[in-house]
């Protein structure tokens, strides 16, 4: 099985093949579907830290022992 990959837009249900691979496609074809998804203008929380970190003053990291030490507890 070979395969066709492009990008289209639906228009009132309908999926057109671009005219370079119609003389490829034959009758049967198997159609799956990814649509895309827009990108939100509004961008999520960890996006925004990640890029515009909260700074602190006084802000001491953990080390890895003392993050152990707060699974021990657990």
């Amino acid at each position: 099985m070979s395969i066709i990959e492009f990008k289209t837009t639906i228009k009132d249900g309908v999926i057109e093949i671009p005219q370079k691979y119609q003389g490829k496609i034959k009758d049967r074809v198997r159609v799956i579907l990814l649509p895309e998804e827009k990108k939100s203008a509004r961008r999520n929380l960890i996006d925004r830290l990640l890029e515009h970190p909260v700074r602190s003053r006084n802000f001491v990291p953990l080390s890895r022992d003392d993050i152990g030490r707060q699974f021990d507890h657990c």
